[in-house]
């Protein structure tokens, strides 16, 4: 891309541009607005929230200091509010394919050849492109949409029905229970007898109505046009039985992939960005926070993320102005913002 073509692109300058709307890309667009920086946001989706908006917008989250529990869809409202006050540029529907070096910093170029010049960029992509892992099931795909489901949009979808839940993490574990009050009845299924979701979380579990059947896998799915049942197998006995179910939702986890990223000369592992201490990558002024970047003794969490992306955006802060101070002081301090 020459310099002619940057010149005309209709898009300001910005401080630096945040390449992902979810939990951690939204905290990194509100502190840079809290360090005085020009953002804008570029996400794929339709709307800001992520990942945890459009997979898991009824599921509650624990673990986010200052709320006992709070639904996935309400965590992204209050981060929205919070980023919105400071006014970031907002480009939705826009897949970045390129980040391109300029005298100034990067263009950073969408699918349609749309250019966004910026002097940093943040990396907030999550797991990166996704797709749910099926569980490979004779006749899954027949039944994809009515019957078969990897997301939930709406609990109520559920409501009334036999619901079978596979898998054994976090989010089988947690729809399994969060839906059992709504659905006719909840069965997990798991392949194996030890599940990786938190420890309060199977602990609720054990004590909770959800008829749960470890070593077993669900091998072909049938009915009518819509879902009648499914045929489950006990992995330890090889034997085989029917159950009637009305829906199945796969929580099997997702298969990621850095994408077009994986095209910009940054150092990854696997499909992860590499970073330093101050989440900076290999790349000068370009940083990386939340699922997406990896460092030693790294933990995914949404607590993590929001840290990082707040530790990156002061660095970026300090690499655009040298005289700038990296610690920002106490946001009580600032008076009303």
């Amino acid at each position: 891309m020459d310099n002619q073509s940057r010149r005309e692109s209709p898009h300001p300058i910005v401080d630096i541009t945040i390449i992902g709307g979810g939990p951690t890309g939204l905290y990194g667009a509100f502190y840079g607005g809290m360090r005085g920086m020009s953002v804008r946001i570029i996400d794929s989706l339709a709307e800001l929230g992520g990942q945890m908006k459009a997979l898991y917008p009824d599921k509650y989250i624990y673990d986010m200091p200052g709320f006992p529990k709070i639904l996935g869809s309400d965590l992204a409202k209050n981060l929205i509010d919070q980023t919105m006050r400071f006014k970031p540029e907002v480009v939705l529907n826009t897949t970045a394919t390129q980040l391109v070096k300029t005298d100034v910093g990067y263009d950073v170029v969408s699918k349609t050849g749309e250019v966004f010049p910026t002097r940093t960029v943040l990396i907030t992509a999550g797991a990166g492109a996704f797709t749910p892992k099926e569980i490979g099931a004779e006749n899954e795909q027949v039944f994809v949409g009515k019957g078969i489901y990897y997301a939930v949009a709406d609990k109520e979808m559920f409501a009334g029905k036999r619901l079978a839940v596979v898998g054994g993490g976090n989010s089988a574990c947690d729809w399994a229970l969060s839906l059992e009050s709504i659905a006719k009845s909840v069965t997990l299924i798991h392949r194996r007898d030890v599940f990786r979701a938190h420890e309060a979380t199977v602990s609720r579990l054990e004590r909770s109505k959800v008829d749960v059947r470890p070593w077993t896998v669900v091998k072909s799915v049938f009915g009518n046009g819509i879902l009648k049942g499914i045929e489950i197998g006990n992995v330890k006995t090889q034997e085989s039985s029917s159950l009637e179910v009305d829906a199945v939702l796969v929580n099997v986890g997702f298969r990621s992939a850095l994408g077009y990223i994986k095209q910009w000369g940054l150092e990854t592992d696997r499909n992860h960005i590499l970073v330093n201490h101050n989440y900076h990558t290999n790349l000068p002024g370009v940083y990386a926070a939340g699922d997406i970047c990896h460092y030693p003794g790294k933990l995914k969490l949404i607590a993590t993320g929001v840290g990082e992306a707040a530790t990156a955006v002061c660095f970026a802060k300090v690499f655009i102005d040298p005289e700038a101070r990296l610690y920002p002081g106490h946001s009580s301090d600032q008076g009303d913002l």
